[in-house]
């Protein structure tokens, strides 16, 4: 299996058109259930992601294509006085699913955390997302003690 990992360079328009496009497969799979991003939100996304001061974009390449991506920020955890990586989307193309990428992208979020001396990863699953939730479990991540709730309102 010929893995490797990129960093997002905003500066790239090839990266920012693989961002949009893993994006919007991910919008209207299943999991995502919303209709894609059209070209004025994929210019805003794109804009506030490389002007957010946290934003970390990786990519995951299967034999040299770009098959999926994270898109995580770096939070701080005021219990831990230390700062932890909040990973908001993972992303992997139909086509390479069932291939270990996955996997692959967890762990090396994971190890970019452990450099980086984070003291946690955080992430949300949606409750339907058996998949993910059993990919998940299977990297030691579970429900924190005492369960806790995300919660949203939308405004």
């Amino acid at each position: 299996m010929n893995i490797s990992f990129e960093y997002c360079n905003f500066e790239n328009p090839a990266h920012l058109a693989v961002l949009t496009d893993l994006l919007n497969i991910y919008m209207i799979d299943p999991m995502g259930d919303v209709p894609p991003l059209n070209k004025l939100k994929q210019l805003r996304l794109v804009d506030g992601l490389a002007s957010h001061p946290t934003a970390l974009v990786l990519f995951i390449l299967y034999s040299g294509v770009f098959a999926g991506l994270a898109v995580c920020f770096v939070n701080f955890s005021t219990f831990n006085v230390k700062s932890y990586l909040y990973i908001h989307d993972v992303i992997i193309s139909p086509a390479y699913r069932r291939k270990g990428l996955g996997k692959a992208m967890m762990k090396k979020l994971e190890e970019i955390s452990i450099e980086r001396s984070y003291c946690k990863i955080t992430l949300e699953v949606r409750e339907d997302n058996a998949v993910a939730q059993n990919l998940y479990r299977s990297l030691g991540y579970d429900e924190c003690q005492p369960k806790m709730l995300f919660w949203t309102k939308k405004l």
